[in-house]
C-alpha cells in the first residue's frame, strides 16, 4: 500500500512546535521532514493512508520536546562513563546510556549514540497503537527501522560522504535481527580517533548501531605521518572528546597501511558481534571496503574489493 499521506488535516507546510524552533513539513512524495537544532529528520511510512497519518502526527507531538528534554541533561551526557551508572531521566537519554555502557571500558559518553537514540525514540511514538508495514527515521544517516513480517527495505551505503554515490546496498528483512543502522567515520559531522571513510554497522536498534559505529571507526586507526590529527576541544569547544587526539586529514595511504588499518577494525566489529552487540559491519577507506561477518549483507555496487571477515 502506498505511503503517501493526502489527510487535509496534516500540513504540507512548515509549522512552529511549541513555538520552540522545531518545525514540521510533509514533503512533495510523502515523507515527512522535522528538524530542530542539529536534529534533522526523514520519516517514510508505508501502510493505509490513515495509519500513515496519525503515525506522521504522532512522530510530530513526540519531536516537539525531544531536543529541550536532551539539553536539560547534557551535562551528564558528555561526561565518560565509568564504573558507575549515571541516573538519566530523559527516555532518548536513557537509550544513549545503555547503547554505550558495554563499551564503558574505553572513553566514551552516551553523545555517541545521540542520533540513533533519537530516530528509536520517534520510531516507537509513530507505531504506538498504529499499523505499519514498514516505516524508517533518517537522523542524519543513522537509521531506525520497522519492518513487518514479509516486508523489507533496501538501504544504499555510502563509503565517501564527500562523494555520494551507493557504493553497496544492504536489503534488511523482518526476519533478520537487525532494526537500526549507522555509519561513522572521520569525514562526518561527528569527530572520530579513527581514519576510516565510513563505518556502516546493523544492529539490533538505530542507538545500539549509533554506539558501535563510533567504536568501530575509532578501531580503524594506524599511525603514518599522512595522518593528522589534534585535540578534540581545540575544533570544537564543547567536544565530549576533550583533549583526545581526533583526525583532522588523512592523505593517501600505501596499501599495506591500509589493509592494516581494516583489519584493526574489522578486528574490533568481529568483538562485537560475538558478544552479539552488532549484526553486520561495512568498513570503508580510501576504496578498500572489508565487512565483518555476514559478508554477504552487503552487495557491493562497483569493482572495489571487498573482502570476507
Amino acid at each position: 500500500m502506498h505511503h503517501t499521506s493526502t489527510d487535509g488535516n496534516f500540513p504540507a507546510s512548515p509549522l512552529s512546535l511549541n513555538g520552540g524552533g522545531a518545525s514540521a513539513a510533509l514533503l512533495a512524495d510523502g515523507r515527512l521532514h522535522l528538524q530542530h537544532g542539529p536534529i534533522d529528520l526523514i520519516i517514510e511510512a508505508w501502510g493505509e493512508r490513515t495509519e500513515v497519518d496519525a503515525a506522521y502526527r504522532q512522530a510530530v507531538a513526540r519531536f516537539a520536546d525531544i531536543l529541550e528534554v536532551l539539553v536539560q541533561e547534557l551535562a551528564e551526557l558528555r561526561t565518560p562513563l565509568g564504573d558507575d551508572r549515571p541516573l538519566l531521566r530523559g527516555p532518548a537519554a536513557q537509550r544513549m546510556l545503555a547503547a554505550c555502557w558495554p563499551y564503558r571500558a574505553s572513553y566514551i559518553t552516551p553523545m555517541a549514540a545521540v542520533a540513533g537514540a533519537v530516530a528509536d525514540e520517534i520510531l516507537q511514538a509513530m507505531l504506538h497503537e498504529r499499523t505499519l508495514l514498514k516505516a524508517y527515521v533518517n537522523n542524519g544517516g543513522d537509521i531506525a527501522l520497522h519492518l513487518e513480517p514479509g516486508s523489507a527495505l533496501t538501504l544504499g551505503v555510502v563509503n565517501h560522504v564527500d562523494n555520494p554515490t551507493i557504493d553497496a546496498t544492504a536489503t534488511l528483512t523482518a526476519a533478520m535481527p537487525v532494526r537500526g543502522l549507522a555509519t561513522s567515520g572521520w569525514r562526518g559531522r561527528s569527530q572520530s580517533l579513527g581514519i576510516a571513510d565510513a563505518v556502516t554497522i546493523l544492529a539490533a536498534d538505530a542507538a545500539a548501531a549509533d554506539a558501535a559505529a563510533t567504536v568501530v571507526a575509532n578501531a580503524l586507526n594506524i599511525e603514518h605521518p599522512a595522518i593528522s590529527r589534534r585535540p578534540a576541544r581545540e575544533l570544537r569547544a564543547d567536544s565530549d572528546l576533550g583533549d583526545l587526539p581526533v583526525t583532522v586529514a588523512v592523505g593517501s595511504l600505501p596499501a599495506s597501511i591500509r589493509a592494516a588499518a581494516l583489519a584493526n577494525g574489522c578486528k574490533r566489529a568481529k568483538e562485537l558481534q560475538q558478544q552479539g552487540l552488532i549484526y553486520a559491519a561495512y568498513l570503508a577507506l580510501q576504496g578498500e571496503v572489508l565487512s565483518a561477518l555476514p559478508a554477504s549483507t552487503f552487495v557491493a555496487q562497483t569493482e572495489r574489493h571487498a573482502a570476507g571477515g
